[in-house]
């Protein structure tokens, strides 16, 4: 089966060296054992920057291109083959952006439906956009890679940042008990998502272990900061039964540190299934769990009171690398 539908759209395209434009461009076909979606939001991540900057090797797009990672929308029409999805499904998940995969800001994107889930009813499309990129990776590192489970002790590296905030709820929804690392002034948001604050910038690895886990070090640590904090991260980690996570294991560390407590650690890379085509179902999974615990009150994402369109895409890019951001940046596709 081959079908345009329809024969045209606006995308705000990226050209080598310029602001993001918004064109007319030919629509994306309908392939068989694809999905046709059309796009209502675009979730920004601080990695869609580094895409479009040209400094993330990992994830190169080549331009022009349509960029954006993680999307919401409404299913127009499937291919042959496809089962579990039909027209006027709302979805979201992590569907391109990447690796010379059409993204999501545009009006329409052909979809691979096993990256794919419905969307949460008690989400509107511009908060379940905010979410596919970060609840995978912070998935993947607590339950994939860290076990996570009643009874345990979490850290979590910037908890109130995007991967952060949802690896706390994560965590207490799989019965944990949660700590998480911020500045002073994101205080009151760290510990209304129920984990215990500590203020790194006050407080030494030493003194915080002694003080949360009487010097014993925590189960699991999750990092999403990267650096130095890593490394911090393999003080921290519990003699003999503890695990780090981290989604920037970038850069040069000593483990030594890890080694010499007995403990292990993983690395999350969230954009493999998407570059290579392999275990992309495993995603589509995660993304049912995040509609799962969404519908049960477990899970809400934090977005930027700041409205983006499609027109003012290349002002939402900008507002993501100024760091000021309150929450995921989130582009509305009119």
């Amino acid at each position: 089966m081959n079908t345009i539908i329809p024969s045209s759209m606006l995308a705000s395209v990226q050209v080598e060296g310029e602001a993001l434009q918004v064109r007319s461009v030919p629509a994306p076909i309908l392939e068989a054992g694809q999905v046709l979606v059309r796009v209502q939001a675009v979730g920004l991540n601080p990695l869609d920057t580094k895409i479009r900057a040209g400094k993330a090797a990992h994830a190169q797009h080549p331009l022009p291109a349509i960029l954006g990672i993680d999307m919401a929308g409404v299913v127009v029409a499937v291919g042959c083959g496809v089962e579990g999805f039909a027209a006027d499904d709302e979805v979201f998940g992590m569907t391109g952006g990447v690796g010379g995969v059409q993204g999501a800001l545009a009006q329409f994107a052909v979809v691979d439906p096993a990256l794919l889930a419905h969307r949460p009813k008690f989400l509107t499309a511009r908060e379940a956009a905010a979410l596919p990129l970060v609840f995978i990776t912070a998935w993947e590192g607590l339950v994939d890679r860290a076990r996570v489970a009643p009874g345990k002790t979490v850290l979590i590296h910037g908890g109130a940042g995007g991967i952060g905030h949802v690896a706390i709820q994560i965590a207490k929804a799989h019965g944990a008990t949660v700590f998480a690392t911020a500045n002073a002034t994101q205080r009151p948001y760290v510990e209304s998502l129920g984990a215990t604050f500590i203020d790194y910038q006050q407080e030494s690895v030493e003194e915080y272990v002694a003080r949360c886990t009487d010097g014993e070090g925590f189960d699991i640590i999750f990092d999403t900061v990267g650096g130095a904090t890593l490394d911090n991260s393999f003080k921290a980690a519990r003699r003999y039964h503890g695990h780090v996570v981290s989604a920037l294991g970038w850069g040069t560390h000593s483990i030594a540190p890890l080694s010499f407590r007995g403990a292990t650690y993983s690395g999350v890379f969230t954009l493999m299934p998407l570059l290579s085509g392999r275990d992309r179902a495993h995603h589509g999974e995660i993304m049912r769990e995040a509609s799962r615990l969404a519908d049960a009150g477990q899970l809400h994402p934090r977005v930027d009171p700041n409205r983006f369109s499609l027109n003012t895409a290349e002002e939402a890019y900008q507002y993501v690398e100024s760091g000021d951001t309150t929450g995921k940046v989130v582009v509305e596709i009119e």
